[in-house]
């Protein structure tokens, strides 16, 4: 009773009789009552997190996977995005119909719901990795002898070419360093050392920036080791203290940019991890927490694991378990998969609480929030239940 008094007595500034407490003198006039300012909702975000809020596990998981359709019947690869809740698709030779525009006619009827476009991308770097006719820029054993300035050139023309496509992701950009001549990934870098690499790396992604998403690719460096991961797991003894100095600038230099993929490498250096980078917990956490990359990390071809020769990575649905346990956000499958069994395996380890449901939440999130951005619809995020199906039939 007297604390309600004492709070009465404040509000009108005198003490209400019967009321114990003491009178309470005011510094100053009453001010009236002012509405509490509204905190601005990203759209995107708020979007997003309604649409998560709705999914089942499965159905997050399934959105964690990019996954390769054969040939040019873009029903059969809108029924196949459909049917498995993908995220998207990666575009190969197989799926080019003679030109840009005759891909552009596929991309524009994959997406079932507008509001939430297909993830589409395709691996456009110039010289001898290109599957798109018309690329007549310059190849990256070309610009290692210009100036970064023509990097740039040729990653703006390439980038329109993709974009005019209708393909939303470039898996373009080689941040690998090597003077190796006898490797297989020198023909492809953009610099003999980091020095030269780096700056090369930062206008190319400047090139692509608001026309494609830009992906640096291989992490943590394919360079620096020998043997091709296409067929192997290639291994390093390169120490962290080497790698920071030789090979990590430009995959720096292009997150600066702002690039917004990086594509990790099957590829071990064996006195940071046994495990390969793609299935690496550490790398995931150099890449995030010491690089300050907020992006998406997106798998090289999961299915390369299988045949690397190394049989702990025979099981592809336990590959996808360490990925996403490792910390990916997209896992790449060029060759088959069995889709159904990498959801269950991986919904059986969240289960069982070997992977928490937040990483799962973290990653999915991150896939939806970046579609919803490519979507020219702003509303929010309306679930059809049953009951609206009902209303709206």
């Amino acid at each position: 009773m007297a604390r309600r008094c004492a709070i009465a007595a404040i509000a009108i500034g005198l003490v209400l009789s019967g009321c114990a407490a003491a009178p309470v003198t005011l510094s100053g006039p009453l001010k009236p009552w002012s509405a509490v300012p509204a905190v601005a909702v990203d759209p995107v975000t708020a979007y997003s997190t309604a649409r998560l809020a709705h999914l089942t596990l499965e159905q997050k998981i399934a959105s964690l996977l990019m996954i390769h359709v054969p040939g040019t019947d873009a029903s059969a690869i809108r029924g196949a995005i459909d049917a498995t809740g993908v995220s998207g698709v990666i575009f190969m030779g197989d799926n080019v119909p003679g030109s840009a525009a005759g891909l552009a006619a596929m991309t524009s009827v994959l997406s079932a719901d507008p509001g939430l476009p297909v993830l589409t991308s395709i691996d456009q770097e110039g010289g001898i990795v290109r599957r798109l006719p018309g690329d007549s820029a310059a190849s990256a054993s070309q610009l290692r002898s210009q100036d970064p300035a023509a990097a740039e050139e040729a990653f703006r023309s390439r980038s329109a070419l993709v974009a005019s496509a209708g393909v939303a992701i470039n898996f373009g950009i080689v941040a690998d360093v090597t003077g190796d001549h006898h490797s297989f990934i020198y023909p492809r870098v953009m610099g003999v050392d980091a020095a030269s690499a780096a700056p090369r790396v930062a206008a190319a992604v400047e090139g692509e920036k608001g026309t494609v998403f830009s992906t640096l690719k291989h992490f943590p460096g394919h360079g620096s080791v020998e043997g091709d991961s296409h067929v192997s797991v290639p291994t390093t003894g390169m120490g962290i203290d080497e790698w920071r100095s030789t090979q990590e600038p430009p995959f720096q230099a292009g997150i600066d940019a702002g690039a917004e993929f990086v594509m990790m490498g099957h590829l071990r250096y064996s006195s940071v991890d046994t495990m390969p980078a793609t299935l690496s917990p550490v790398w995931n956490k150099i890449l995030r927490d010491d690089l300050g990359f907020t992006g998406v990390i997106v798998t090289d071809d999961m299915t390369m694991l299988e045949h690397s020769g190394e049989a702990q990575f025979a099981d592809q649905a336990q590959n996808a378990t360490w990925a996403i346990a490792a910390g990916d956000t997209l896992l790449l499958y060029v060759g088959p998969v069995d889709v159904g069994g990498v959801v269950s395996t991986v919904a059986a380890a969240v289960r069982d609480g070997s992977i928490p449901e937040s990483t799962i939440d973290d990653a999915a999130l991150r896939l939806i929030e970046l579609r919803r951005g490519m979507s020219s619809e702003t509303g929010p995020y309306i679930h059809c239940g049953d009951d609206c199906r009902s209303f709206s039939s």
